[in-house]
């Protein structure tokens, strides 16, 4: 695990696969994560399995992370999106199928809106596959009105952190 500086920033990623073993690729992504250069994973969301939106394909395996990092939200993104080619990731078209996704959702308390980033992510409020798991690690950041928002949304739970990370509960 590698240390984050004293002046790091609270980030929130949301991991997502359905190609492939997506349970190793979230798993592998959460191990990658901890390693980048000043940053360190706080906490994992349980794993979750949910119905694409706006898209097809398998079922999703989702979670949330939390990580403590020092680089910059671009450079974050950057070393997210290195992962994620690292993982077999390809974008032939928009919502397609993927061996792993990786999102910044939130960084901080910024906000970004630039054609690379958008932070919070634009989506955020609109998926029960995002608001669930981030509502489980921080419950003051997701509102009823949120929840209530994606309600018919198909997701369940399928299986607490540590264990779907190869620990124990």
């Amino acid at each position: 695990m590698s240390a984050a500086r004293p002046d790091a920033v609270s980030a929130w990623i949301g991991l997502g696969a359905n190609l492939g073993d997506a349970r190793a690729a979230l798993r592998a992504a959460v191990a990658s994560m901890d390693a980048l250069a000043d940053t360190r994973v706080l906490q994992v969301s349980s794993l979750w399995c949910s119905a694409p939106v706006d898209a097809q394909g398998p079922d999703y395996l989702n979670a949330v992370a939390h990580l403590q990092t020092g680089l910059p939200a671009l450079a974050l993104l950057h070393a997210l999106q290195a992962i994620e080619t690292g993982a077999g990731r390809q974008r032939p078209w928009r919502n397609a199928p993927r061996t792993l996704d990786l999102d910044v959702l939130l960084y901080g308390a910024e906000r970004h809106g630039t054609p690379a980033l958008t932070v919070p992510h634009p989506r955020l409020a609109e998926r029960a596959f995002v608001l669930l798991p981030l509502a489980e690690l921080a419950p003051h950041l997701v509102t009823p009105e949120q929840r209530a928002a994606v309600a018919g949304q198909r997701i369940e739970r399928v299986a607490d952190a540590p264990a779907w990370l190869g620990g124990s509960d």
